[in-house]
């Protein structure tokens, strides 16, 4: 049985529905400060900037935007909603959004044509969990 219920676009959820929703939707993040956040681990530059642009188009496309701290292998992504001072449906439905599009292997579909990256050092760019 979940903690939580969900709610209206800007209600703020409790700290307990929040660690309760990200076990049970989104484990590899985590709840810290007030913020939602995850950490994505890169190859290094390239790979970084990659993962900034699909995260900014993604934030943008919603309008609603996370920040973000870049570094040469990771970018961290830390997401609430400041207009209600909390973590809202919003953070979760965008968080959902970037894990699913940064996060995706096409081998790992059933039935997918793509190849994805091979198994490859010089080809990985993505530190997948």
């Amino acid at each position: 049985m979940t903690a939580w219920r969900k709610k209206t676009a800007d209600e703020v959820y409790g700290e307990d529905e929040v660690l309760a929703r990200l076990a049970q939707e989104l484990p590899a993040w985590t709840f810290e400060g007030g913020w939602i956040r995850r950490k994505y681990k890169t190859s290094g530059w390239k790979a970084t900037l990659m993962v900034v642009n699909t995260v900014g188009h993604l934030a943008e496309a919603a309008w609603h935007h996370p920040d973000l701290t870049v570094s040469y292998a990771f970018v961290t992504v830390k997401l609430m909603t400041h207009s209600a001072k909390g973590i809202t449906e919003k953070d979760f439905e965008l968080a959902r959004k970037i894990e699913e599009t940064v996060m995706w292997r096409p081998q790992a579909e059933s039935g997918s044509v793509l190849e994805g990256t091979p198994d490859d050092p010089r080809f990985k760019y993505i530190k997948y969990d």
